[in-house]
């Protein structure tokens, strides 16, 4: 079965406004008993004793975009979620700031929280996401992933 597909990427920073609204909006779905939420949030890093001050994200969208979708597919298969819905920023994201939204809904929790943490994992692993950090003195270096 396909599922709603939504493009995975917001232009900045993910707000608190955009996070309320998407939560509010499942206020009439009554059959959903769970929800589960992942934020990530920009850190303040401490490189070579230069501290982290936003990151700079760039991807290819057109690819992240199909493989995303494959993903999401997936991760529908393998768990009964009711929705799920994922966002990723592009372009300057600031330390404290949310750059990854991930909202997975079910009728039983165990559900909701196992499909949340997966597609974070496989995001982080999979997603031809970059993230440039960009320092204090206007320097920058790719981000190393940690997984």
């Amino acid at each position: 079965m396909k599922h709603q597909m939504k493009n995975l990427f917001k232009q900045g920073p993910i707000t608190p406004d955009f996070i309320a609204s998407s939560i509010a909006k499942h206020s009439d779905k009554k059959n959903i008993g769970a929800h589960s939420i992942f934020l990530g949030q920009v850190r303040n890093d401490i490189i070579d004793q230069k501290e982290v001050i936003a990151i700079e994200y760039t991807a290819y969208e057109a690819m992240a975009n199909e493989a995303f979708h494959v993903l999401r597919e997936n991760i529908f298969q393998k768990y009964s979620l009711t929705c799920m819905h994922v966002y990723h920023s592009l372009g300057k994201v600031a330390s404290g700031e949310i750059s990854l939204f991930v909202f997975a809904s079910s009728v039983h929790r165990t559900q909701a929280i196992e499909a949340c943490q997966e597609i974070v994992e496989l995001i982080k692993k999979e997603m031809p996401i970059w993230g440039m950090e960009i320092f204090e003195d206007e320097s920058s270096i790719w981000k190393k992933s940690i997984i």
